[in-house]
């Protein structure tokens, strides 16, 4: 679970588990891992030490500060076919399939630094737009307002009518926070 300290936990925690899944694209960016890239990812955690699958996953998911989690579906097929060529070895102990870096996977990772190095990079620049200074005041007035409408919810203060209320003032601050950003295209049509 996310910390206050970090920035994003306030975010992540307050709207659930699973709420920021940024396997598709983030603000308008490109994917943070694309087609192909995973194998790159799972080659160089698995340079650190053998591990499960599940602890890939886990590991991928420290790695981007928890901006990232891949599926099951997509590490243990491309656990298969990095085994099925010769970049990695497993074996079966405690009920775990444990995969271990070959030398030929080292290789291969070696030969592939940079666009490794470049997968890892995203992972922080995505970071950064969650922690960096623009966003330290929004996170600060979003972990006030989180912490002022669940507590005021779930502490027995409110009565059927308040909550209405009070979910009646979030959504209208949700409206007007998506209409301060203007649509997009919008700058570029006053410019011309």
């Amino acid at each position: 679970m996310f910390t206050s300290k970090d920035g994003f936990g306030a975010w992540a925690n307050c709207c659930g588990p699973g709420v920021f899944r940024f396997g598709g694209t983030f603000g308008g960016t490109r994917r943070v891992v694309r087609k192909g890239e995973l194998k790159f990812v799972l080659l160089r955690l698995l340079s650190d030490e053998p591990m499960h699958g599940y602890e890939l996953m886990r590991r991928l998911e420290e790695e981007s500060g928890g901006l990232y989690t891949p599926s099951p579906g997509s590490v243990y097929p491309t656990l298969q076919l990095l085994e099925d060529q010769g970049y990695v070895s497993s074996t079966q102990g405690d009920g775990k399939r444990v995969y271990r870096l070959t030398s030929e996977g080292r290789d291969f990772l070696r030969e592939h630094r940079s666009r490794t190095r470049d997968i890892f990079g995203r992972f922080v620049n995505m970071g950064e737009r969650f922690t960096g200074s623009a966003m330290r005041d929004v996170t600060r007035s979003f972990i006030h307002l989180a912490q002022v409408s669940f507590e005021c919810a779930t502490g027995g203060q409110g009565d059927p009518e308040t909550l209405a209320r009070v979910k009646s003032i979030l959504d209208r601050a949700a409206r007007e926070i998506e209409s301060a950003w203007p649509e997009p295209g919008a700058a570029a049509s006053r410019e011309g």
